[in-house]
């Protein structure tokens, strides 16, 4: 099983002390063991190098910015950083089921797929609320109109996309590399719940909703260089298909 390839697991922290433990360990447990951890810390002021540090796994590589960069960057210096054929993502607060690389490898092996995203679990503050899918096929004509897919689900093949860079933009740069990853390629659903997405009261997914649509705009405008009309008009059509990703692609938990 080890000889499918090495996983470069792309990690960005900042101020993450709460949390990052977690993350960590659930990386640590996987089933397939042919890994990299790169950890990225953005300056963080709190533990969170500390308790990072207080792993002794050869495997995890931490790398420390000299000044507060934002998660784009740092997911930036990461990639480049990375050895894998495998990319896969785990934000800092998140987690992962055990299973989670091996299903995917296997699944994206089997089918040679070049780019797979998973279902996964969403908690809000410790408690699960939402079991949250996504279309079984994703085109970038499909990306541009909403972005679907997690982060944490997220894995792909690095032989064949090549090295991904984004902009220095504060918000939505997971959104801008799949845009970028989607450009050539497809991707593919595994129909598998295989990590836990951990939203905090006071982040932006739960914030001003108001900013998070101009956020929408700037990435169509200035990240994908539309003119200012098609930046607008895709910037509401995302917010229509993320009314309707609500309704078809999240169920709740009873």
């Amino acid at each position: 099983m080890e000889n499918n390839g090495l996983v470069s697991i792309i990690m960005p922290s900042y101020n993450s002390e709460l949390f990052i433990k977690n993350s960590i360990e659930s990386v640590l447990k996987q089933t397939y063991k042919n890994w990299e951890l790169i950890i990225v810390d953005d300056y963080s002021t709190d533990k969170t190098v500390e308790i990072i540090k207080s792993f002794a796994d050869e495997r995890l590589r931490l790398f420390v910015n000299e000044r507060n960069s934002g998660a784009a960057l740092s997911r930036n210096k990461a990639l480049r950083e990375a050895k894998g054929k495998w990319i896969a993502f785990l934000d800092s607060d998140d987690e992962w089921l055990p299973n989670k690389l091996e299903e995917q490898i296997n699944f994206m092996k089997m089918n040679s797929y070049s780019f797979s995203y998973t279902d996964y679990i969403r908690c809000d503050d410790g408690v699960k609320t939402k079991l949250i899918t996504a279309p079984n096929k994703m085109t970038f004509r499909k990306i541009k109109r909403y972005c679907y897919i997690a982060t944490l689900t997220v894995m792909y093949d690095a032989e064949k996309i090549g090295l991904i860079q984004i902009s220095d933009i504060k918000k939505n740069n997971d959104y801008a590399m799949w845009l970028k990853a989607l450009k050539e390629e497809t991707g593919y659903r595994l129909n598998k719940c295989l990590s836990i997405y951990n939203r905090h009261s006071g982040s932006i997914s739960s914030g001003n909703k108001l900013k998070l649509i101009k956020w929408h705009y700037y990435l169509f405008r200035y990240e994908c260089c539309y003119g200012k009309i098609s930046a607008f008009y895709l910037t509401l059509r995302n917010m229509w298909c993320g009314f309707w990703k609500k309704v078809i692609f999240e169920k709740r938990f009873k």
